[in-house]
């Protein structure tokens, strides 16, 4: 079964959403490799943080209740989180002022811990780490994020990285739906068998293209279905 090219996803996109310009305007900007090293680490951890807590909750509400994050985690701080007692972050987790979830608050210490331990063994720092990896390999970072981070698996290491500004794809589930369409995939979405075969048709696609993987993503689910799940 022949895969879609890149000119089938932008036509098709194109018939959807009312023209190019429209298309266009909703596809997403990637950041600079020097953007991302420059990027402190607590930006990332802040990231991660949000996106955990975003996780199976409503945004909305995460994201009225930031600035009490960013008082409370000091910044997402590294240094400073990973002083900390344990006995202040349980008291921190019973703060009214963010979403009272301990078993999410204590991924703060533990991604703050993962973020100082790859800065240490790569001996730069962790943006640095982030923008050097491989543009064809983003299903490394996922999984790196996966293994040494605490609730990065499945979509929420990936929405933390297409927020930064990272280059990456998402298994949305439009972008799982056509995948399945195309026989693209056919085990779990987020199997490695998956994830290698999307990442290579997504290489294919950017090759024939010129586009990011980002904008690429965001392509195929504008053609697909009601387009349920924004990126």
């Amino acid at each position: 079964m022949p895969q879609p090219s890149y000119t089938n996803l932008y036509d098709v996109a194109c018939l959807r959403k009312g023209g190019s310009d429209v298309v266009e305007s909703l596809l997403p900007t990637v950041a600079t490799k020097v953007h991302l090293s420059g990027l402190g680490s607590d930006r990332y951890l802040a990231e991660f943080t949000r996106k955990v807590f975003q996780s199976g909750f409503v945004w909305r509400i995460v994201n009225n209740k930031w600035p009490q994050f960013e008082e409370v985690f000091w910044g997402f701080d590294i240094e400073r989180l990973l002083m900390m007692p344990d006995d202040m972050l349980e008291r921190k987790a019973s703060d009214p002022g963010i979403i009272r979830n301990f078993s999410k608050v204590k991924t703060v210490l533990d991604n703050a811990l993962m973020i100082s331990d790859t800065e240490r063994r790569e001996d730069k720092s962790f943006g640095e780490f982030v923008a050097s990896w491989p543009d064809d390999d983003v299903i490394g970072l996922w999984l790196f994020l996966k293994k040494h981070g605490s609730r990065l698996g499945g979509n929420t290491g990936p929405y933390a990285l297409r927020t930064l500004g990272v280059d990456t794809f998402l298994m949305t589930a439009d972008v799982e739906f056509f995948l399945r369409e195309n026989a693209i995939v056919d085990s779990g979405i987020h199997s490695l068998r998956a994830l290698k075969a999307t990442q290579t048709y997504f290489n294919d696609l950017r090759e024939e293209s010129g586009r990011s993987l980002s904008e690429l993503s965001r392509l195929v689910s504008l053609g697909v279905r009601r387009n349920q799940i924004p990126e």
